[in-house]
């Protein structure tokens, strides 16, 4: 028959099972936490850049993008259509005043300037022969005018003895009268004749000053036409680098169209866009900072452009060191111009992850190995620092990498590599 089991064994047995169970649901529970640990993402420390938000001053800036340029450029026209006959220098060559770029042909405006060579001398002959008929036109009206004082003065002295002979009863009354009309109509003839040398003398004053002014209008063009010879012998007006030339030998070429451009590639300015929304933020002289790789520049905003054009408002900044050896032609830069100044302002170091201001959900560290996905407010900034308006306190690490791979998760496991 069977046996009964003592009490102490059975409580033994079933202390025995309760362990087992509990040990069985403890080991449960850290597979669990194991395996959730292991599915939420993590990200490696060393990857990412953290940086702690502090209080201090900001002197706030608008970004605008900037490319370098040469700070004296000319661009050189060929004065008159032709065709290029030869090229002398290529492009990046130094070149002194006076250099020779290229050879136009230049046989038509060549003939041109020997046809007005020839009608300018006609010209000098015109003048000189007007200028010597008025002269023999006028003495001659002269000695007429002359001749008829004389006239008159005579028949005035016949006027005299006329009337001496007539009261001493010698003459008659008739020899008076016919003497003295004759002696009237001479006073008359002369003033007739004075008064045409008068009229002549501003007749042909005018006509020489008509015939001068004919010539000097064709010198004008003749000087002209030949500083539009000269011209068109490209040559460098100053000493610089030849940043372009058409080289296409015998290619026609148009009245105005560009032949070459040199530039001072020693000194340099930046030109830089900016949108027009922050057109009351910019004025002449305003300090700027152009960011060239890790080299900053100290500049001053000058030639802003007063219209928008498609959203965008140009300038340009004179740069204090425009000589830098970091400066090249046509490089890209950054350009921050300085607006403001704010005092005891959060604010944390700029990095790729600022676009401008407004709401942002960066990941801010809340322990030794956990991110999490806040919302803050970000204001102005420059170019080491942005301002924290709300969300962020003193103190506070945050995340400023580039985190878009992780745009679904609310919180993430900081790593360490060994």
């Amino acid at each position: 028959m069977d046996r009964e089991i003592p009490k102490e064994e059975r409580l033994k047995a079933k202390r025995a099972t309760i362990i087992k169970w509990g040990c069985g649901a403890a080991a449960a529970v850290i597979v669990i936490v194991i395996l959730l640990s292991m599915m939420r993402k993590s990200v490696y420390a060393e990857d990412i850049t953290i940086v702690t938000a502090d209080s201090g001053t900001i002197e706030t800036s608008v970004n605008a993008s900037g490319r370098v340029q040469p700070a004296f450029e000319e661009i050189i026209n060929s004065p008159i259509a032709t065709r290029i006959v030869e090229v002398y220098s290529r492009e990046g060559d130094s070149v002194e005043a006076g250099t020779p770029l290229l050879r136009l042909d230049l046989q038509s405006a060549e003939t041109e300037i020997n046809n007005l060579s020839d009608e300018r001398r006609m010209k000098q002959y015109e003048l000189e022969q007007t200028r010597l008929n008025n002269h023999t036109f006028l003495s001659s009206l002269e000695m007429q005018v002359k001749v008829k004082e004389m006239d008159v003065n005579r028949k005035k002295v016949e006027v005299n003895n006329e009337r001496r002979l007539d009261s001493l009863g010698s003459g008659t009354g008739d020899r008076v009268r016919e003497a003295e009309l004759a002696y009237n109509t001479g006073k008359l003839e002369l003033e007739q004749l004075r008064q045409q040398l008068a009229n002549e003398r501003q007749v042909r004053d005018a006509s020489l000053k008509m015939k001068r002014l004919e010539l000097d209008i064709f010198e004008k063009n003749f000087a002209e036409k030949m500083r539009t010879l000269e011209d068109a012998r490209i040559r460098s007006p100053r000493a610089a680098t030849l940043t372009y030339v058409n080289n296409q030998i015998g290619q026609q070429i148009g009245q105005g169209e560009k032949v070459a451009v040199i530039s001072d590639l020693s000194h340099f300015k930046v030109d830089a866009d900016i949108s027009d929304s922050y057109g009351d933020r910019l004025s002449v002289g305003s300090r700027a900072i152009v960011r060239v790789g890790k080299t900053r520049l100290e500049g001053s905003v000058s030639n802003l452009t007063p219209l928008s054009k498609n959203g965008v408002i140009s300038f340009t900044v004179t740069l204090a060191d425009d000589d830098n050896p970091r400066l090249r032609s046509g490089l890209k830069t950054d350009v921050y111009v300085m607006c403001d100044i704010k005092d005891e302002a959060v604010r944390i170091a700029t990095g790729p992850y600022f676009k401008g201001p407004g709401e942002y959900e960066l990941f801010v560290q809340t322990g030794d190995g956990e991110l999490s996905r806040r919302k803050v407010r970000l204001g102005d900034s420059n170019f080491d620092y942005v301002e924290v308006v709300e969300g962020l306190k003193p103190g506070d690490k945050v995340v400023i990498s580039d985190m878009s791979n992780f745009n679904n998760s609310n919180t993430l496991k900081l790593n360490h590599k060994k």
